[in-house]
């Protein structure tokens, strides 16, 4: 076991502070990471805030990681020392399963082993997340990141970008197509550049006038006041598809009003608690509401490399770790554009 350097909360009622945690020795088919940034997902607040169930405390939270290679095991083959490297949202499944067997590990059957606050597939190891020094990840679950891009802004993709890459892709996104964006934060800001950047005619739908330049800046073609209801009904039966990002509560229906005939809405977003849906949003039209989680390892791998040829980095505000509760409490008032990254060196001084 090698100790490092940490941050995490002991307690849901407890700001995140200095924590020192073990990681492995690197097995056969392992990779040691050394993290140079980790960023802030609005994930990591609920689960160190205890706002979901079950977190395992302490909890070490970060889940967009990126960083060098430090040591590999005897039988890693993708890897050498000083790679560049990532992970996301999940480091081990069990690998036989339909879902893993079709590269669907985020839907393992058998349960995905989570970044932090989980458990490996052994069902007793406790996982501990991006923020600290190192990581040690299997091979198969490491992935591969240009060095065209600033790392520091490659790291939310390992979260934001494949949630809202997966979705688009799934569905066929193409030229010509009509999408909207519901809620500009770190998730909409990411869908609205990957949208725009496979040709769709991008709708940036929020209540908040003053982010109508913003959504223009990263590719929005048109932005739409859903506080106007005169506005709601003109866009009724417009869209292909709506990607809704928002996690507090909002009304469902009024959205799916907006979709064409076989159009989809897919939730991204978690609210607190259920909301409701009529059956006739559904039914007139044909429309579907669906849900989506982070992409497969192979999907995730593919969406790096997209991005990487199309230059698509999230928009990010560097902080050091000692800021992280700061963080936690202006991403939860929205005071952030649109990502935070916690540079690691930060904690290693």
């Amino acid at each position: 076991m090698t100790q490092v350097k940490a941050y995490a909360a002991e307690k849901a009622d407890k700001p995140l502070g200095p924590f020192k945690l073990d990681r492995r020795e690197p097995g056969e088919e392992d990779v040691e990471i050394e993290i140079l940034y980790c960023g802030v997902c609005h994930s990591d607040i609920h689960t160190a805030r205890g706002e979901w169930p079950g977190t395992i405390y302490p909890v070490v939270p970060g889940h967009e990681i990126v960083g060098k290679v430090n040591r590999i095991g005897s039988n890693v083959t993708k890897y050498k020392v000083g790679d560049t490297v990532g992970v996301g949202c999940f480091v081990d499944s069990c690998g036989h399963c339909s879902n893993c067997e079709e590269d669907l590990e985020q839907y393992c059957e058998n349960g995905v082993s989570a970044t932090y606050s989980s458990y490996l597939q052994d069902k007793k190891t406790i996982t501990y997340g991006g923020y600290s020094t190192h990581i040690v990840v299997k091979e198969s679950f490491v992935l591969k990141v240009s060095d065209k891009l600033p790392l520091e802004a490659v790291a939310p993709l390992l979260c934001a970008g494949i949630t809202t890459y997966s979705p688009l892709k799934y569905w066929n996104v193409k030229k010509g197509d009509k999408v909207a964006v519901v809620g500009l934060g770190g998730l909409g800001h990411m869908a609205v550049k990957l949208a725009a950047s496979m040709g769709a005619d991008v709708t940036m739908l929020s209540r908040s006038p003053e982010k109508a330049k913003d959504a223009e800046r990263l590719g929005a073609h048109h932005f739409e006041l859903t506080t106007d209801q005169d506005n709601m009904k003109k866009m009724a039966g417009t869209f292909n598809l709506i990607i809704d990002t928002v996690s507090a509560k909002h009304d469902y229906n009024e959205y799916l009003a907006l979709l064409r005939t076989n159009g989809v809405m897919v939730i991204l977003g978690v609210p607190p608690e259920p909301e409701m849906v009529y059956a006739t949003s559904l039914i007139f039209g044909r429309r579907s509401l669906v849900g989506s989680l982070v992409g497969g390892i192979k999907e995730t791998q593919e969406m790096l490399d997209y991005c990487a040829e199309h230059e698509i980095v999230s928009d990010v505000e560097i902080i050091n770790i000692d800021q992280i509760n700061e963080a936690y409490d202006r991403t939860i008032s929205g005071d952030v554009h649109y990502r935070f990254v916690i540079d690691m060196a930060s904690l290693k001084n």
